[in-house]
């Protein structure tokens, strides 16, 4: 008479939750509990070397929207960002379709890659050191190129310049992130169905065509991928700015709301309550914004999709 083994079931998905729980407990311990404590202090009147603080309700609210300090540093944050978004989504485009065009055929594409993607690896301290030296008064390479070349009688002061320094920070901006945005670009056309691209061949579309109405619709997906990435990281801009002119000089000019926070928070009258609010408003603001941009992007897809339907039906 033979025994009939039972094999017990062993089930392996249990073992995931070993694997997340570190991520989970660094996760409560260090991001959920300071943004919960955040929202608290909102609501405070807790600054300097105090421990203990009074609720004083919206009043941090009414007050911040009406400081002029916030409102410029508001300004300040988009202002850079756009002026480095819009040439660094534009390069990337235009690069990714270049080096993904098969009738191009360029050669050495690897390197390429690596050296647009270079300035993203690089410290932001290393960064600021070398703008710092390039546009330096009065005897930096800059400006001895100017004078040189007959663009400038005399050296030219661009940290004292409101619309020289802005543009110096968007400028690193743009020049720091553009490579990552081409290989994420990058990425996203070589993701798209070669046939596609074959079938719009034998029908004799141009390259510029195929580009257009091909590339750019199916991108549509990682371009809000990255447009959001750029607008998270545009709002929590800090290094470059800080450590190029620490103050936001001249006149505050490029003082973002980070920089904003760090002041109120870690210097000075040490305003706990006032940095609280503003990285409550600093969210609340990227929310809002990444939800408008994702409706945005959804309904002009669904419209596409509803013309391509209707298209389909008439033919």
């Amino acid at each position: 008479m033979m025994v009939k083994k039972k094999h017990k079931l062993v089930r392996y998905d249990k073992y995931g939750y070993f694997f997340v729980a570190p991520f989970i407990l660094a996760f409560l311990i260090f991001q959920l509990y300071p943004i919960i404590y955040t929202f608290q202090l909102s609501f405070t009147d807790l600054a300097g070397w105090e421990t203990e603080f009074n609720y004083v309700g919206f009043k941090n609210y009414q007050a911040i929207l009406g400081n002029e300090l916030f409102l410029k540093a508001f300004r300040n944050t988009w202002i850079i960002w756009i002026v480095n978004f819009i040439p660094q989504i534009g390069i990337a485009l235009l690069l990714a379709k270049w080096f993904t065009d098969a009738r191009v055929k360029l050669k050495g594409v690897g390197f390429f890659k690596i050296a647009f993607y270079m300035p993203n690896i690089i410290t932001a301290a290393s960064v600021a050191v070398l703008f710092s030296t390039l546009f330096g008064y009065p005897s930096g390479p800059i400006n001895q190129l100017l004078m040189y070349f007959g663009v400038l009688e005399e050296p030219f002061e661009f940290f004292r310049s409101v619309g020289a320094t802005r543009g110096i920070v968007a400028f690193i901006q743009f020049w720091m992130w553009y490579g990552s945005t081409f290989i994420i670009l990058t990425a996203g056309i070589l993701g798209i169905n070669p046939s596609l691209y074959e079938a719009a061949v034998v029908d004799g579309a141009t390259s510029g065509q195929m580009f257009r109405k091909i590339t750019l619709p199916l991108l549509k997906p990682i371009t809000l991928y990255v447009l959001v990435t750029s607008l998270i990281g545009g709002m929590q801009m800090f290094d470059i700015p800080f450590l190029l002119t620490k103050q936001g000089n001249p006149d505050y000019s490029i003082e973002t709301m980070t920089m904003f926070i760090y002041r109120q928070a870690f210097a000075g009258g040490r305003n706990y309550y006032f940095a609280a609010t503003a990285s409550v408003l600093l969210l609340f603001i990227i929310l809002i914004v990444s939800v408008i941009l994702f409706r945005a992007m959804k309904s002009r897809t669904d419209e596409t999709n509803h013309r391509r339907m209707r298209k389909a039906g008439r033919r």
